[in-house]
């Protein structure tokens, strides 16, 4: 019988008195308090083993006897375990320690990592990019993709022909893109096909000019395009969507605004026949005259911009790239411009728009007016007022007052004939009579570079949103950013493309203000509250040199 360890000896034995083990492992002292405990076999360290025995042939020949030699063995290194309590054993949230179990490895925390098979290579400008793609990640086999992603790429090589000259990692990035996006909508059975559709939809398409075509882009651009065209077709200004975008006091009267009737007799004096002013083209002081008595005038109709030659800089003309000291290169007769509220009202009184009844007055309108030289300076000739839906509402050539001769239609600007304006009826004071049925003073009026337009209208009007105000120039006051460039960059919209000689159309004019405030509300948050006052800069147009 081996010894004990004495393990159990702080335990009283579960069968008392009726024990009939001759050694027992467990306590049998009167007085030991009973604990419950399961039995739970555990393993014991090994006990002394007998001596092994290795037989050893004896020298005597007769009565072979065989002498033990006891061999080495290691004793057992594992620990004992205690004895766990009921307690322990029935606990759903016992501790490592409490259990003896061996810790855990350390897992990785958080979500697990989805594996997308999305293309992660960069375009390239020498030809078609390369997939960088795990096979295990991809449910599609990475040389079917590769050989997919080439077809789309000489496809839209072929689709951009024209505009990859100046755009030649255009054809590489909308590829690898439209292969990402027929990837993300297929799986392995219907990959192919949708590429192949996606091929054929290129094949329909017609090829761009530039950069900013219609059908430059992969099939998400082109789709998200309509949706945003659909969204900005159907949106119709409202004047409490404008009110944040319409100009303070403080705002008009920096940027040129009439915002009071100036003093003094209005209309007391509508031409300035045979007074001495300075010429608009070639700041040369000359005297009003008639258009059959007007002396020439020899000038240049672009304006003056830097540029550099040879190293050199120097200023030329936009309309003939001529340098600013050369001759003219366009010739008529000398005219002139005011600008000044008082002179301006003394040619025709100014008036606020109070409207003439709330049934016909709109809530929104956008309005544009073209101009011409007279005796009594530059004047309307044309006006042009759309809906917030930009529906035509008024379109109508304006009648010169008595004693006010046209001296240059300005046709290249205008768009004005001399037949366009035989056919004016109404003078300025039956326009505005009309333009009072539909503009009321709490209409919010729509233009670009406004203040101009209101001046020649004779209007005060203090509901205006100005396009120039919320398309600044990089420049800062008082420069302003061209309408039709306005136009392309943010529309997509050429306007004012008649050439040289036809001239502005100021429906259309209207019209692309209007939209530009539309993608305004559309994709970017209302301009901020004013801050503090400023002098009102010197405005410069550029609308004709840009």
């Amino acid at each position: 019988m081996f010894s004990t360890v004495g393990l159990f000896e702080s335990l009283p034995c579960p069968e008392k008195h009726n024990c009939r083990r001759v050694k027992c492992l467990f306590n049998h002292r009167p007085g030991a308090k009973e604990v419950h405990t399961l039995h739970i076999p555990v393993e014991q360290p090994a006990a002394p083993a007998p001596p092994a025995t290795a037989p050893v042939a004896s020298s005597s020949t007769s009565g072979t006897q065989r002498s033990q030699i006891p061999a080495q063995k290691a004793a057992s290194s594992v620990p004992a375990k205690r004895p766990l309590s009921y307690a322990q054993v029935s606990s759903p949230n016992r501790t490592k320690e409490a259990s003896n179990e061996p810790p855990r490895k350390l897992q990785r925390t958080g979500p697990p990592t989805v594996a997308t098979g999305v293309p992660t290579a960069a375009p390239t400008s020498t030809g078609c990019p390369v997939l960088r793609v795990s096979a295990a990640h991809s449910y599609a086999p990475i040389p079917v993709r590769q050989s997919m992603l080439k077809n789309l790429y000489d496809h839209f090589c072929v689709l951009y022909k024209a505009i990859l000259p100046t755009n030649p990692t255009l054809a590489s990035e909308h590829s690898l893109r439209q292969e990402e996006e027929v990837y993300k909508r297929s799986n392995k059975h219907t990959y192919r096909n949708a590429v192949i559709s996606s091929i054929a939809a290129l094949k329909r398409r017609a090829f761009p000019d530039s950069a900013s075509h219609a059908s430059v882009g992969t099939e998400g651009d082109l789709a998200a395009r309509a949706e945003a065209a659909q969204k900005f077709a159907t949106l119709r200004l409202t004047r409490a969507q404008l009110v944040p975008y319409v100009l303070s006091l403080d705002d008009m009267r920096r940027f040129g605004y009439v915002v009071e009737v100036p003093p003094g007799e209005g209309g007391a004096q509508p031409a300035d026949e045979g007074a001495v002013k300075t010429c608009e083209r070639c700041a040369q002081p000359f005297m009003v005259k008639r258009k059959e008595e007007a002396d020439e005038c020899v000038y240049h109709w672009g304006k003056a911009f830097s540029n550099k030659v040879n190293g050199e800089k120097r200023r030329l003309y936009t309309c003939c790239s001529r340098p600013s000291e050369s001759e003219g290169c366009e010739r008529g007769p000398h005219v002139f411009y005011e600008s000044a509220p008082e002179d301006l009202h003394r040619r025709h009184p100014f008036s606020y728009s109070h409207g003439r009844g709330t049934d016909t007055t709109l809530d929104v309108v956008a309005l544009d007016c073209e101009m011409v030289y007279t005796t009594g300076g530059m004047r309307v000739a044309r006006v042009s007022v759309v809906d917030a839906a930009g529906k035509e509402i008024f379109d109508e050539f304006v009648r010169m007052d008595d004693g006010v001769e046209v001296i240059d239609f300005n046709t290249r600007f205008s768009g004005i004939t001399p037949e366009l304006y035989a056919s004016a009826r109404l003078p300025l004071a039956s326009v505005r009579a009309s333009l009072d049925t539909l503009i009321g003073a709490r209409t919010v009026i729509i233009g670009h570079a406004l203040e101009n337009d209101l001046k020649t209208l004779r209007m005060i009007h203090h509901c205006c949103v100005d396009t120039a105000v919320l398309f600044p120039h990089p420049s800062g006051p008082p420069y302003r950013r061209a309408l039709r460039t306005l136009a392309k960059e943010f529309l997509g919209k050429t306007i004012q493309s008649g050439g040289g000689t036809v001239g502005h159309s100021s429906v259309e004019d209207s019209i692309a203000t209007l939209d530009l405030v539309r993608w305004h509300v559309l994709n970017r948050p209302p301009p901020p509250p004013p801050k503090a006052k400023a002098p009102a800069p010197e405005v410069i147009d550029v609308d004709a040199m840009l």
